[in-house]
């Protein structure tokens, strides 16, 4: 259950409700929004809840008390009603402007990193994406340069100020990753890696949680709630397409999913349209469909030779590809109601 309190609770009285609800073994969140503090309270049997919310409606400084039947209760939208935004080094991610991540699929190397991280930031995007561990079907595919890779982007954030968000693959990376990262991004394949989610959930490095590619939202959903279970709050959601029947594109790119996360849940959500297509010739169109449709921004592969890419290359936009698109979405973000 969420409980609302009052504009003129102190901090003694947060002090008082936490003490009392842990002291009956129920997990205890707190959401400091900029005019009242919301509690979440999680372990209530069902046959408690009206009995308890009844107590805790009695109590002076309680405005509202809101029975969640939702299996997630901190990513849900009750938690924290005007939404989330999420600071990184500056960055914000959730509110009017619109947030670009762009890069490379995989840093093969300390040129083509460099020169892809110095155009992207000349174009106006805020983070740098790029790939130092990389999963693949195939075990003899190019599976990334590990720390090296790591050591490379934190180059190049050192020069041009962008933010970085990599992938983490393995409970026993996540710390030598968040060393570096600015965001720890779960792929795809990793979303119901429950072991993964639940160490990502130890650290306070935000996350982009991307949705499985077979995963209904609400297992998506659910998680998002295994991070913030841990306390880690700081979860950006990446819709990147799911698996269906057709096959002319390579995933198909849920559109309906970003307006049902804004309805549902309080958190940011990030488009792919590069692994929502698997076509280069098609993210444009589906970045300004997604940011139209509410996406907080995008996520898309850029690379100075998409056919010299190691992984990756057809849905990855060469550098005029990029600029254009970004051309486009400039006129779009205030129709919309966002600046970029």
């Amino acid at each position: 259950m969420v409980i609302v309190l009052t504009p003129q609770a102190t901090d003694k009285d947060i002090e008082e409700l936490t003490d009392n609800l842990k002291a009956r073994g129920f997990g205890v969140h707190i959401s400091r929004g900029v005019e009242r503090t919301i509690v979440g309270c999680i372990g209530v049997l069902d046959s408690e809840k009206a009995a308890l919310s009844e107590q805790l409606r009695a109590l002076p400084y309680v405005d509202q008390v809101i029975i969640i039947s939702k299996p997630y209760k901190l990513v849900g939208r009750p938690f924290r009603p005007e939404g989330t935004v999420i600071d990184v080094r500056g960055v914000k991610i959730g509110g009017e402007q619109l947030t670009i991540m762009a890069g490379p699929c995989t840093i093969e190397s300390e040129e083509q990193l460099m020169q892809t991280a110095r155009f992207v930031k000349q174009m106006g995007a805020h983070i740098l994406r790029g790939g130092a561990y990389k999963p693949s079907t195939s075990p003899y595919s190019f599976h990334g340069m590990g720390e090296e890779g790591l050591k490379l982007l934190a180059q190049a954030r050192e020069e041009t100020g962008l933010p970085i968000v990599t992938e983490v693959m393995d409970t026993r990376d996540v710390e030598l990753v968040a060393q570096y990262a600015d965001i720890l991004q779960v792929g795809t394949r990793n979303m119901t890696n429950f072991s993964l989610l639940k160490e990502i959930g130890n650290t306070r490095v935000p996350v982009l949680l991307k949705r499985g590619w077979a995963s209904l939202i609400e297992e998506w959903m659910q998680a998002a709630e295994y991070i913030a279970s841990r306390g880690n709050y700081n979860i950006i959601l990446c819709e990147r397409g799911i698996r269906t029947f057709e096959t002319y594109t390579r995933n198909t790119f849920d559109i309906n999913a970003i307006p049902v996360v804004k309805e549902l849940s309080h958190l940011p959500i990030i488009a792919d349209p590069s692994h929502g297509t698997g076509k280069a010739s098609l993210v444009p169109a589906i970045a300004a469909a997604a940011i139209a449709a509410g996406a907080d921004g995008i996520i898309v592969e850029v690379h100075p030779q998409p056919e010299r890419a190691l992984k990756d290359g057809p849905q990855s936009l060469r550098f005029e590809a990029f600029e254009e698109m970004m051309q486009k979405l400039r006129r779009l973000a205030p129709a919309v109601g966002r600046s970029l």
